[in-house]
């Protein structure tokens, strides 16, 4: 049974094409059947809160797997403020990663 964050009544248009769940940050990458657009849905269950993104293809897997940078470099469709301190926190781990690489 795949999960998904988009509610029952509103999946019709949407395929979820990746989940991950880690530390009660529930991600989705989603798929839109009617304009083939891409959409990654954040919901933390520690806060309640959750957002949008909607993605251009070349980048839809930076926003899934990073999606708190993602959402600070301002591609942001808000549902719900989100925790200023994770998004910093985000930040920090993406620059470490970057760092790591060089």
């Amino acid at each position: 049974m795949t999960t998904t964050l988009i509610p029952q009544e509103e999946q019709a248009p949407y395929e979820e094409l990746d989940y991950r769940e880690s530390d009660g940050i529930k991600v989705s990458l989603l798929w839109s059947r009617t304009d083939e657009s891409l959409l990654v849905a954040l919901f933390d269950a520690r806060t309640g809160e959750s957002f949008e993104l909607p993605v251009e293809p070349r980048r839809a897997l930076d926003a899934f797997r990073h999606p708190f940078a993602f959402a600070a470099s301002g591609n942001l469709v808000p549902e719900r403020s989100w925790d200023q301190v994770a998004v910093e926190q985000a930040l920090d781990e993406l620059e470490r990663q970057t760092l790591s690489f060089l």
